[in-house]
């Protein structure tokens, strides 16, 4: 679950400057083989609704989704040719001399390919990756390199192609396909993808061979179940054994899994798609892990898959064992398993356990070069989340680690923040040699992937619109080699925050006026929270509030507050919201706008209106239903309104299993509160969502007309739980704008399409 209004790319990854005269200066097509793309900038004049729909929240041309290969000696990387083309291209830079090459375009690739001009769907396994990524660019998406980054894999319209990263050339192995998720062995001898259920081995002269796979509709071989995918981290479903003889594949039984079924009102003629859903309190999908060698021999791991049921990950490289993470269904205990491959056989060899839940950090387990193992673990006393490493925590205060970037032969790199300034996150390495080192200073918000001696580090900050990406080489006293450049077009907002610590519980805050300046009156207020667990909105980096400065400008005080649930702040922070996301969740919400306005006279508390997607969603319908003496407004986007029809994964950690106690699950839904409403709603749902289902808003709908209780809905046709689409994104600001005026009666005098 994600704020996809406020989204940005959570590792955009960096590139240099062209040594050639600047691709981004050619034109460009969409990719025929993804789904409409965004129009270029036409010449009517633009608007930043229609800039941020145009441009995919001005994160078209971010480089992105970075690899450094294992020796330091080339950065691959994704990027459009401009601002406003979402055709994505793939680069390669290399370090020692800083030149960029381009590797593969998709438009020119599959123009050579497709000699009668036919175009060709996206498969189902990739709409679906593309979707629970949030992933809404078109052309090469998703690419995967053997470790020393010399040959790249990815897929295009379900076509299978590769690309030597030295020779700078791509071209097609016309395999059986569809494909998905392509992978090359690390001997760069041959490459791995799905094909719908089963895994197949595609060698470089085009020839393919099914390496597992099974009559049975319901079982698949090599893909990730929707769980995983979705809430943790896990996209991909198997793993490449160091010598490329072997791999290690999951088997995904949907069987036992209901089947839900997803349709378009507005194309009846359509038969509905199905997906499996595994809904709180109701089966998962049956997960094992199987080696499969090339000539077919198999091998099932062994582990009590009843008491550990979910696969977290998995890792296969040189510095020891097969490496895999499970973890109960109750989330309260993580278990890392060595594994032998020949018998089947593991071992545990770290393991971990919280009477709430354990939280999944992305980057480990991993392993240094002599085998030791790389983990986090919270430290409840000094409530942090600590680095450890052979046992030996080797973080301390201030820093609360939130994800490991990279784990090389000697160094680690990672992020962390200082929980008194969640605000901020920044990037730190470890080495026996050197121990702690900060990497990154300045406020801001930064990231970094590694490999090697070199760390790329992608920095956001409120002194710049965009990201600063350099490229850093050395592991003592880094010297940036390279200042990588964006091709994102300049917003045509200025966000001008001012960032408090309000109430009692210092909540990380911001505030937005209208121009930047304060007003002469009281002016109605509007808060924009995402509020839940995983994200945050109030970070420094202009991205976070373009949007929000928009609607400022339209005649609003906005108000921005992270309260507890929210990640930055420690383990209990972020448990705070166990076993109920309502209270708390909408208290500190409550408390931060009382704050602000104590401190600025210029609130006017009788006009508060509030606005939220997904669990933004949630909190902004809870808002006016239980607190209309706080607020006169809500719009509702994509909200869950009914938590036993979310996934078992994200809710049973919150709020338990409701087979077992239904207490938390009844306290928290909406749908009891629906007589309670006496305050205008906007509820807006895409009727394709299929990860918070159309039926959260259509049942909640229901019981208002019930009720008797006046109220509005907004049905999207055609849309997921992302609103990816030019114009649906460009208007629904507009729509949101409208109601929000309309309801709080603001009489703002500004143009309604500025």
């Amino acid at each position: 679950m994600a704020d996809q209004e406020h989204a940005q790319p959570t590792q955009p990854d960096p590139v240099d400057e062209p040594t050639q005269p600047d691709p981004a200066d050619e034109p460009t097509q969409p990719d025929p083989a993804d789904e409409p793309s965004p129009s270029s900038p036409s010449a009517q004049p633009d608007t930043f609704p229609r800039q941020w729909a145009r441009t995919q929240r001005l994160t078209l041309g971010e480089p992105r989704t970075v690899t450094v290969g294992a020796d330091g000696s080339r950065v691959v990387f994704l990027r459009s040719r401009g601002g406003h083309d979402p055709v994505t291209c793939l680069w390669v830079l290399d370090v020692a001399t800083g030149q960029t090459r381009l590797v593969a375009d998709p438009v020119a690739l599959l123009s050579a390919a497709d000699e009668d001009g036919a175009e060709v769907a996206l498969p189902p396994e990739e709409r679906a990756r593309r979707e629970r990524a949030r992933e809404q660019a078109g052309g090469i998406t998703a690419y995967a390199t053997d470790p020393l980054a010399r040959v790249v894999a990815f897929a295009l319209g379900g076509r299978l192609f590769v690309g030597g990263l030295l020779s700078g050339a791509a071209r097609e192995l016309a395999v059986e396909g569809p494909v998905f998720d392509p992978r090359p062995d690390p001997t760069c001898r041959r490459v791995a993808y799905v094909r719908g259920r089963t895994l197949r081995i595609g060698e470089l002269d085009g020839t393919s061979r099914q390496l597992a796979g099974e009559e049975d509709p319901d079982v698949s071989w090599g893909s990730a179940e929707f769980v995983a995918a979705e809430e943790m981290g896990r996209s991909r479903g198997y793993w490449w054994a160091p010598d490329g003889e072997r791999l290690a594949v999951a088997r995904v039984d949907n069987g036992p899994v209901a089947t839900w079924h997803v349709a378009d009102p507005a194309q009846p003629w359509q038969a509905p798609s199905t997906l499996r859903y595994p809904a709180a309190g109701t089966a998962n999908a049956d997960v094992s892990l199987h080696v499969i060698a090339l000539d077919g021999t198999r091998t099932a791991l062994d582990w009590d898959r009843d008491a550990l049921p979910y696969l977290v990950d998995a890792r296969w490289d040189d510095a020891g064992p097969l490496l895999v993470t499970v973890q109960s269904r109750d989330q309260r205990r993580v278990v890392v398993l060595e594994a032998d491959p020949d018998t089947g056989a593991t071992s545990v060899v770290d393991e971990q356990t919280d009477p709430v839940w354990v939280e999944i950090v992305p980057g480990v387990p991993a392993r240094l070069g002599d085998g030791r193992l790389v983990t986090t673990r919270d430290d409840a006393e000094a409530d942090r989340r600590v680095l450890v490493v052979g046992g030996t925590p080797v973080t301390s205060e201030p820093w609360h680690v939130r994800a490991v970037a990279s784990v090389g032969a000697d160094r680690v790199v990672l992020t962390a923040s200082d929980p008194d300034e969640p605000t901020e996150v920044h990037v730190l390495t470890w080495s026996e040699t050197d121990g702690l080192a900060r990497l990154t200073h300045g406020p801001g918000v930064h990231g970094a992937t590694a490999g090697g001696d070199v760390v790329v580090v992608r920095s956001t900050s409120m002194e710049v619109d965009g990201a600063v990406t350099k490229v850093l080489r050395g592991t003592t006293a880094p010297v940036e080699v390279a200042e990588l450049a964006s091709l994102a077009e300049t917003p045509l907002v200025q966000p001008s925050v001012t960032f408090l610590k309000a109430g009692a519980r210092r909540l990380a805050t911001a505030v937005l006026l209208p121009g930047g300046r304060e007003p002469d009156r009281p002016l109605p207020v509007l808060l924009d929270p995402y509020g839940g667990p995983h994200a945050q909105r109030v970070l420094r980096a202009r991205a976070s509030f373009f949007a929000s400065q928009w609607l400022a400008d339209q005649g609003f005080v906005v108000v921005v507050a992270d309260g507890r649930g929210t990640p930055g702040r420690g383990p209990a922070w972020e448990r705070a919201v166990h076993r109920d996301l309502a209270t708390a969740v909408l208290d500190d919400q409550i408390e931060a706008l009382h704050a602000v306005a104590r401190e600025r006279g210029y609130l006017d508390l009788e006009r508060v209106g509030i606005r939220g997607w997904s669990f933004g969603g949630y909190l902004a319908a809870l808002a006016v239903l239980r607190r209309p003496d706080v607020f006169a407004a809500a719009v509702a986007g994509a909200p869950v309104t009914e938590w036993r029809w979310y996934d078992t994964h994200y809710t049973e950690r919150y709020l338990g299993n409701p087979n077992d106690d239904a207490a938390p699950y009844d306290a928290t839904s909406l749908l009891p509160d629906a007589p309670k409403l006496t305050r205008p709603l906007l509820l807006i749902h895409g009727l394709a969502d299929d990860n918070v289902v159309a039926a959260h808003t259509l049942q909640l709908s229901s019981a208002l007309l019930a009720a008797g209780r006046d109220h509005q809905v907004l049905p999207l046709s055609g849309v997921t739980h992302m609103t990816p689409q030019e114009v649906v994104a460009e208007n629904l600001l507009h729509l949101q704008l409208l109601f929000l005026r309309a309801a709080l009666d603001t009489n703002a005098s500004s143009s309604l399409r500025s």
